[in-house]
Formats: C-alpha cells, sequence, structure tokens
C-alpha cells in the first residue's frame, strides 16, 4: 500500500508500497501526482528496474522528450537517457555533464517540462559515502517570499529560455565532451516564451518560473533592466532556506517536478568514481490540460 513520508525539510518525501515492475493502480497514481505537488521531489527507494519498466512508469505522467543529439540513450528503449561519467573503449557511454548549475529542464520549449525520472544504476562513493548529490530549490517558497513591490512589478510578465544559451556554457566549461549544437539541432530547440509567474497545475498557488540555466531575458523590459531583475531573481530563489539536497541510494528512483522546483546535481567524484542514472524527461503536455486535471486531482 503507497504511503508518504515527508522528510520534513523545505521539499521531499520518501514513497513506500510501490514496486515499480507493477503497473502502477489509478489510486496509486493520483497518489503520487498529490505527493508531487506537495513535496516537489519523491524518492522511491530499493527498484530493481530496467530501462522498459522506467518508460512505462514514466509516460503516465506525460510524453517523453527525446534527445536532441540522438546519443546517449538506451538502446532498446530511446525514450530513456543515460547520464554517466563512464568511458568505455575510448568512449563515453552517458551525458557526463553532472554539475550544470541551476536549471530547469524543458523550460526551454513551449510544452514546458513536467517531471525528471531518474534511476540509480551506479552511485559513486568515497569513505563509505555517497557523491552526486542533487540539489533542489522551492519555486513555491521563492515566490510567496518574493516582496510584494516586486509581485506588482512583474505581474503579466515573460520570459524567454534559450537551449543554446545553457549548452555552450556547459560546452566551455574544463573537461567537457559536448560538441556545438549544429544549426539543425539549434532549430529542434527555439527559444520559447513563458510566464515569470505561474500558476502550478496540482497545487494552484503561484510559482516563480524563471531559473538561471536557460532564462535570457525578460521580454517585456529593456535589456539592463532585464538583466538586473534576472540577476535580483536568481539570488532570491537560491538563498539556502529554499534548498534541499538529495543523497543518492543504488535503486532509488527520484521523480521531481520542473515547474515548482529548480535543480543541480554536485560534482564531487571522481572520473574513476562511476555514476550511472537512467532517465526519462517528461512533458508537460496531460498536466496542464483541464480534462487530464478533473480525472486525477479534482477528483481525488
Amino acid at each position: 500500500m503507497l504511503s508518504i513520508e515527508p522528510t520534513g525539510a523545505v521539499l521531499g518525501a520518501t514513497v513506500h508500497g510501490l514496486d515499480l515492475r507493477q503497473t502502477l493502480s489509478d489510486a496509486e497514481f493520483a497518489g503520487l501526482l498529490r505527493a508531487l505537488g506537495e513535496h516537489g521531489v519523491l524518492r522511491i527507494p530499493g527498484q530493481a528496474i530496467g530501462a522498459r519498466h522506467l518508460r512505462d512508469f514514466s509516460v503516465r505522467f506525460g510524453p517523453i522528450q527525446g534527445s536532441v543529439t540522438g546519443r546517449f540513450h538506451d538502446g532498446e528503449v530511446p525514450e530513456v537517457g543515460i547520464l554517466s561519467n563512464i568511458i568505455r573503449d575510448g568512449e563515453p557511454i552517458g551525458i557526463a555533464d553532472a554539475g550544470q548549475d541551476w536549471h530547469t529542464d524543458m523550460s526551454y520549449t513551449a510544452a514546458k517540462g513536467f517531471v525528471n525520472v531518474l534511476y540509480a544504476v551506479q552511485v559513486p562513493q568515497r569513505d563509505g559515502r555517497p557523491l552526486g548529490d542533487t540539489l533542489f530549490a522551492n519555486m513555491h517558497a521563492a515566490y510567496a517570499e518574493l516582496p510584494a513591490e516586486v509581485k506588482r512589478r512583474l505581474a503579466g510578465m515573460t520570459v524567454r529560455h534559450d537551449f543554446n544559451v545553457f549548452w555552450e556554457r556547459m560546452r566551455t566549461r574544463p573537461g567537457s565532451m559536448r560538441a556545438p549544437l549544429t544549426p539543425e539541432q539549434r532549430a529542434k530547440r527555439p527559444p520559447a516564451v513563458h510566464p515569470i509567474f505561474m500558476t502550478h497545475p496540482i497545487t494552484g498557488r503561484t510559482v516563480l518560473y524563471c531559473n538561471p540555466g536557460y532564462a535570457e531575458r525578460i521580454v517585456e523590459l529593456p535589456d539592463a533592466e532585464s538583466r538586473e531583475m534576472l540577476d535580483y531573481l536568481f539570488a532570491h530563489q537560491l538563498q539556502p532556506r529554499y534548498q534541499w539536497a538529495h543523497r543518492w541510494t543504488v535503486g532509488d528512483v527520484l521523480l521531481w517536478d520542473h515547474i515548482g522546483t529548480l535543480h543541480n546535481a554536485i560534482p564531487d567524484y571522481r572520473p574513476e568514481e562511476h555514476r550511472l542514472m537512467l532517465r526519462c524527461q517528461v512533458m508537460a503536455d496531460r498536466i496542464f490540460d483541464a480534462g487530464f486535471q478533473r480525472q486525477w486531482l479534482r477528483a481525488a
């Protein structure tokens, strides 16, 4: 039977009673959605699953985004990406850029991202301590504590999010194995514009929807004012009181909400300390649909 154990911190809860080799019941799925809105990050420990199980679980939440490069995914289940620092026969077997700074996946797409689902296959350790924590920040709380004058000034404004800005920042870091995006790849990820304040589809509360990774410009402000305000918002949303860290264990499935959180992976492990995760990135097409909400949220 599904049960939810909150961390007691600003984010996070552990989900008990699920075996993701089995199909979720309707009640379990509705319970996960409600818990995701309330806690932002859900840990489902002790799983022993394959790529197909991860895909089948993830697709309940919405369509899965594919890779812009066409690389680093499971050969038999292409919806499942591979995150890893492992080099095999001189070639990386997955995307190795942990430590990508604070961001929200898929804010650069018109549909927006809804959830990431990661499965921990290998977790690096040193001296008995797991490495490679993932940090999260709570955007419900960040909005709630913005000064009233900032909320009034920015009400109704929008932000442009650009995938290539983030890609280039990561590509030019020392040790990165990313190549520049080709014109064709860039065309697959054109910039997208979203409201800076957004009503969360699960909680019905307002969140601050911008992030240091992809948000490049407040559309309605002149360049200098936009830069100044974005810098202010980034500093505000990353205050320690909004943050919580997940420490990985092999077998963890971690599910988190892109609309209500930011995240940042910590690269505190060496190349020989191997990390391997399977990942599905789920888009927000369904969660904003009124019929989907009536079926899974309002009637729950």
